[in-house]
Order: structure tokens, then sequence, then C-alpha cells
């Protein structure tokens, strides 16, 4: 089975100014994190707060969502940073 986004949830950090979100394979929680200079690289006009990242996140989903899987590789890894 490939890696699926059913969960569109998604969650910032402001310790670490990125935004997490989760991937499923089979039944294995694979968690990415995205730095908050990745989403302003794909939306340069974002703000930096909370909302304007997640804001700019939402916008940029599917091509994040793309970077993810190309990312992916089955095995015990469960956690990826896109940045």
């Amino acid at each position: 089975m490939a890696l699926e986004f059913p969960n569109p949830s998604r969650s910032y950090d402001a310790t670490r100014h990125c935004v997490y979100f989760w991937g499923y394979d089979n039944s294995r929680e694979i968690t990415f994190q995205v730095d908050g200079a990745m989403i302003k690289s794909l939306r340069p006009d974002a703000g930096t707060d909370e909302r304007s990242l997640l804001g700019a996140f939402d916008e940029c989903r599917e091509r994040l969502l793309e970077i993810a899987r190309k990312q992916y590789v089955a095995g015990p890894q469960n956690r990826y940073s896109i940045s």
C-alpha cells in the first residue's frame, strides 16, 4: 500500500517554527515536519505567524503532499523533515 493522507489535520509548533502533518502506510502513522522557511519558499507572500503559515500550508497542501510522497521510503523510519 502506498502512503496515504486521509487526515487533513496539521499542527503548528511555535518552538520549532514548523507545521506537522501525518500520513499513513497501512496502519503505520508517519509524521512530516515542514519548516517555516520551506512554506515561505512556496508562498513568499505568507507571513511568519501561526495563522499565516497554516494558511499557506493549506494553500500548498497538494505540493507538500507530493514532496512527502517522494521523500517517503517504506521501512522503520516514521518521521520526515521537509525543508
